[in-house]
């Protein structure tokens, strides 16, 4: 498989989502299928907290195989586009804390499968980038949408518009990435990013939830009220509390 989760070996609460498809890892078909199972399995699998989304060293993912999309009718394409685009929006909504370890290009679809994390930590010698203009098309899957809310529309349209590759250094300035590290520190970076946030799997969903639906105040207001009381309501809630009021050890949130 080339691409597949796994248990972090010194921390269960963390999962690795791997891609491998040397030398550039592009998205072969098959690995668009694949992203959409593992993105299920995440929504189904409450013990893991946090998920480090990683590539190889010098491609973090070159994005979807150009050979194989040459090949397509436009009908197909249009149907196997938004298998991708339901995976990545999956990886996006799933209710672990999910961060990117961008080494090396990140491009096309590479660069949106970094977009739909929550967090993104970056090589210093990493590059990213929607270049899909040059090729007569446009980016896919949640490219036009995510990079926008990072960046605003202006930043966001001069990188698709132009589709011009982005160093680490003004990625981090543009808010395209969060951090930016030496590139041997990239992965585990993002293992101890995603460990700051591996507690009570129930709170970091909704919580997660509420910020991500980008609502009008008061309807956000009002899911704010209705996903607090359904986590008030929980055992990890009261685990919680229980623990600040006795003054004991940090409480062990089960997730129920």
């Amino acid at each position: 498989m080339n691409v597949w989760l796994e248990p972090h070996p010194a921390d269960g609460r963390l999962a690795v989502l791997r891609v491998d498809r040397p030398p550039v890892n592009a998205f072969a078909q098959s690995m668009w299928d694949r992203f959409a199972a593992v993105a299920a399995e995440l929504h189904e699998h409450p013990a893991y907290r946090a998920v480090v989304i990683t590539g190889g060293p010098r491609h973090f993912a070159a994005g979807a195989d150009v050979t194989e999309l040459a090949g397509l009718s436009p009908a197909v394409f249009a149907e196997r586009n938004r298998v991708l685009q339901r995976a990545f929006h999956a990886l996006a909504t799933a209710p672990q804390i999910t961060v990117a370890a961008i080494s090396g290009y990140a491009l096309g679809g590479g660069c949106e499968l970094a977009l739909a994390a929550d967090f993104r930590i970056a090589g210093r010698g990493a590059v990213l980038g929607l270049p899909e203009i040059t090729l007569g098309i446009m980016p896919g899957s949640g490219g036009t949408q995510r990079l926008t809310r990072l960046v605003g529309p202006a930043r966001a349209k001069d990188l698709i518009l132009s589709g011009r590759l982005v160093p680490a250094a003004e990625a981090r300035e543009i808010g395209l990435v969060d951090r930016v590290v030496d590139d041997r520190e990239v992965f585990e970076a993002a293992v101890e990013r995603g460990l700051v946030y591996a507690r009570g799997p129930i709170a970091l969903r909704y919580a997660k939830q509420a910020v991500d639906a980008d609502l009008p105040i008061e309807a956000g207001l009002e899911l704010e009220a209705d996903l607090i009381a359904t986590c008030f309501a929980t055992e990890d809630a009261h685990a919680g509390l229980r623990a600040f009021i006795e003054k004991t050890d940090p409480p062990v949130f089960r997730g129920r």
